[in-house]
């Protein structure tokens, strides 16, 4: 998948993800800011309560989107058979997509009004969209190969003296951006700190890298370079600073991941644990959707 085709794909999960946010809420929003002991006389009730025509459908919709999510991409991600079946990080797009418009679903079927052992699940299942956010940022910290494994340190050393040394041959216009380059690109920055230290510092970091890069654009425009070779200068100058902070970060980020994952299973878990009970509970009392 091309940079554009790529842009397109995540294009096309925000797009949906956000019409379905806008537009369930235009169409419930009277029903749904009506309060809850005059609902039922609502011209709207049978059909956007939660055992109603379109919240029983929405919360059964949003249910299959989400183990489907979670399902496919855990088997993408453990099955040798499909390890050269599209790139992990599509998968994982496509993972988040899913469960993040499940939960919106599963939202509009509770019409906001939700207790006893359903709330458990649902605020569970709110601590693993906000926790499966935090979960993306950290796995982007962490070096990979296109397919999805984890680059050896040996590697990134290697990978990023090569894009070093081939900086070190095209800058030698301006040292001064030269030598801001190597402060901004040294891994020793971000070393023997702890991961709230690394947090604040990747954002007075974004700032720093941002400022850096506007003047090796204007310096690149001085020194007459094509177009096509100011883009690819700038492109290796943040590819080395990103390389580098990974490189720096590497340890860290990776026992960050450890612990997000003691934190993100157990409440998808119970989750999904409460939503077979209440699931099941509901068969079992007879309701029926459009069957």
């Amino acid at each position: 998948m091309n940079k554009k085709l790529h842009i397109i794909y995540i294009g096309t999960f925000f797009v949906v993800g956000a019409l379905v946010l806008i537009l369930l809420g235009i169409n419930g929003y009277q029903y749904y800011n009506t309060p809850i002991e005059e609902r039922f006389f609502s011209p709207d009730h049978t059909t956007l309560e939660p055992s109603g025509t379109w919240g029983h459908g929405l919360g059964i919709i949003g249910t299959l989107m989400m183990i489907f999510g979670v399902a496919i991409y855990m088997f993408r991600k453990r099955s040798r058979k499909l390890f050269t079946v599209g790139y992990l990080k599509h998968w994982l797009e496509f993972h988040i997509f899913l469960c993040t418009v499940g939960p919106i679903l599963v939202l509009y079927h509770t019409a906001f009004k939700f207790g006893g052992i359903v709330s458990v699940s649902f605020w569970s299942m709110v601590l693993v969209v906000l926790s499966g956010v935090i979960g993306r940022f950290i796995y982007i910290q962490i070096p990979r190969t296109i397919q999805g494994k984890e680059i050896d340190i040996k590697d990134l050393i290697s990978m990023r003296q090569e894009l070093e040394d081939k900086l070190s041959q095209e800058m030698l216009f301006d040292s001064r951006l030269l030598k801001e380059l190597d402060e901004l690109a040294s891994p020793e920055r971000y070393k023997s700190k702890n991961v709230f230290e690394s947090l604040i510092f990747l954002f007075k970091d974004f700032f720093k890298i941002k400022k850096f890069l506007f003047k090796l654009k204007k310096n690149v425009i001085r020194a007459g370079f094509s177009k096509y070779r100011r883009k690819e200068l700038i492109n290796k100058a943040q590819a080395e600073i990103i390389l580098s902070r990974r490189l720096g970060m590497l340890r860290t980020m990776q026992n960050l991941f450890r612990y997000w994952h003691i934190a993100h299973l157990p409440f998808a878990l119970i989750m999904f644990v409460i939503m077979i009970i209440h699931v099941a509970v509901t068969i079992a009392f007879g309701y029926k959707w459009i069957f």
